[in-house]
């Protein structure tokens, strides 16, 4: 691979009925990385991921995955790369066992049973394995489905929203399984909606409107924003959010706990919005750090709607 690059595109562009849902996106991820791919529901997240395993054409862009060409070679690709989809796809009336034995056949595996036998005790599924999928909890159907990626032995892994409705423990859990393969040098590029799983990234990438707005380490969106935060605590903090939402110079408006976090770029004109209220008694008002979801809030409020553009 050319600079060591398990994903490196350009230009990727996937249009429906008029409207670009993937628009110009480059990426580039280093093997052995965790990269986070991170939006809001519609941004383009699975659009993009299905082009990079192969399953979608792109309209438009260029790149490889693993080396091979996204276009020319998507077929390969499907074969090389780990993909986990955002619904659990595994067969519920078969046991965890069977399942991975369909997956090996699917693969062409040779010494099928062995390469079962290695996944279940990887994964920690051993004990279960004679047990039906379709009676796991959601932290091991999830377990279940990441083992079900591992069975080819891929360089890159593809999951799209994988702890989606899981406890807290079994996210956790998951993760740690994460970084160990990536430590084997496995690249990874999950899709999430949780702040606390973006932290665990060692880059990250914003989508929204089917455009990239940031990309870097954490440290490095949160710094390239350059937002203006002031954090306000006190009682009946509700009936503020929608006025200072609608102030010139507020980008964002956020609850954090017993807190709202007002963001803007322009310190003047953060100031002169927050102004009606600094005063009052009963709240207490500081400047404070951005963090990601500040960020990411306030770049939404930025982007314009590719859907509303389509529509006009």
């Amino acid at each position: 691979m050319s600079n060591a690059l398990a994903i490196d595109v350009r230009g990727l562009t996937k249009r429906y009925d008029g409207r670009a849902v993937v628009d110009n996106v480059t990426l580039q991820v280093a093997a052995g990385r965790i990269c986070g791919f991170l939006g809001p529901n519609g941004s383009g997240k699975t659009t993009t991921i299905r082009m990079l395993c192969g399953l979608l054409t792109p309209d438009a862009g260029e790149g490889t995955c693993l080396g091979m060409d996204l276009k020319r070679d998507a077929p390969q690709i499907r074969r090389e790369v780990g993909y986990m989809t955002q619904r659990f796809g595994l067969y519920e009336d078969l046991s965890i066992r069977e399942n991975l034995d369909f997956i090996a056949r699917l693969y062409e595996l040779p010494s099928r049973r062995d390469a079962v036998d290695r996944t279940l005790e990887r994964l920690g599924l051993a004990s279960r394995q004679k047990q039906l999928a379709g009676a796991l909890s959601g932290g091991w159907k999830q377990r279940l489905a990441l083992a079900a990626c591992l069975m080819h032995a891929p360089k890159l892994l593809l999951l799209d929203e994988p702890t989606a409705g899981v406890d807290p423990k079994a996210r956790r859990e998951f993760w740690d399984q994460i970084h160990a393969l990536a430590a084997e040098g496995i690249t990874v590029l999950v899709s999430t909606h949780y702040m606390d799983e973006a932290e665990r990234c060692h880059e990250l990438v914003y989508i929204a409107y089917g455009k990239v707005l940031a990309r870097g380490t954490e440290r490095e969106i949160v710094r390239d924003a350059a937002l203006v935060v002031w954090a306000v605590q006190g009682e009946a903090l509700t009936p503020l959010v929608a006025p200072l939402k609608a102030a010139p110079g507020v980008l964002s408006v956020a609850a954090f706990g017993n807190a709202l976090h007002v963001a803007g770029r322009d310190a003047a004109a953060l100031d002169a919005a927050i102004a009606p209220w600094r005063n009052a008694a009963a709240l207490t008002w500081k400047h404070t750090d951005a963090n990601l979801e500040d960020v990411f809030i306030s770049l939404l409020a930025d982007a314009p709607d590719n859907f509303a553009k389509a529509a006009a």
